[in-house]
């Protein structure tokens, strides 16, 4: 069966967020080409997926706007949501839908990065109700 292996982020400012994904995850990333894109290295050893950040083509949206999501949502396993939410909003991001339970499942928290861009943090814990 098919399966992603690969996201990318689209920003209006690619230093801006790099730095934030840097601050909030520990992620690296590599200039990769003569052209605005970066290879994302999310970790090793572990499950999950690499990436690329590209230079956004297009305005960027207006982080206080509430628009539709338009794309896919990538959303990154962790211990726990509340630090890292902690982190998101230190690093310049905003909440974009505050933590919740998914019964049977974990804690689940969307926020948004520099760029607009949806991403979700997710605590795996069977007893969250």
């Amino acid at each position: 069966m098919p399966r992603p292996i690969h996201f990318e982020i689209h920003a209006g400012d690619p230093q801006r967020a790099i730095a934030f994904y840097e601050a909030v995850f520990g992620w690296s990333f590599q200039k990769w080409g003569d052209f605005p894109y970066w290879l994302v290295k999310t970790g090793e050893g572990e499950p999950g997926i690499d990436g690329g950040l590209v230079q956004r083509q297009g305005p960027n949206p207006d982080p206080a706007e509430p628009l539709p999501v338009i794309g896919c949502v990538f959303t990154v396993a962790v211990d726990e949501v509340d630090p890292f939410v902690e982190r998101a909003l230190a690093a310049g991001g905003s909440v974009a839908l505050p933590k919740m339970a998914i019964k049977g499942v974990g804690w689940l928290a969307y926020c948004k990065d520099t760029e607009a861009n949806i991403f979700g943090l997710m605590d795996e814990d069977p007893n969250a109700a």
